[in-house]
């Protein structure tokens, strides 16, 4: 199992940053994908989760309305959508499928 993040970055304030994840090594469709952020100093955090057969997601209290998660079945890819982006976002986040995790993308959201 392999999974790859990109789209991490520097955005002010307010802006925006679409996050994706590639997946390999398993049935991609079969499993629901989450996405996690670690901020400096505190614990990882479920930040959102796509299902893997309705494609029904949740969110965490705080990116509800500002975050969207999606799939793309045919491209074994999952993304995230950050939107208004606050710099208590600021975190690497990273894609995870059951017990496998990976290397994560650093969001920085500064002025």
């Amino acid at each position: 199992v392999q999974l790859v993040e990109s789209g991490g970055g520097l955005v002010q304030p307010g802006g925006s940053l679409r996050l994706s994840c590639v997946a390999s090594g398993f049935p991609f469709s079969n499993y629901d994908m989450r996405w996690y952020r670690q901020a400096p100093g505190k614990g990882r955090e479920l930040v959102a989760d796509i299902s893997s057969t309705s494609g029904s997601t949740v969110y965490v209290d705080s990116v509800k309305g500002r975050f969207t998660i999606s799939r793309d079945n045919a491209k074994n890819t999952v993304y995230l959508q950050m939107n208004s982006l606050k710099p208590e976002d600021t975190a690497v986040y990273s894609c995870n499928v059951q017990f496998y995790w990976g290397q994560g993308t650093q969001v920085t959201v500064s002025s």
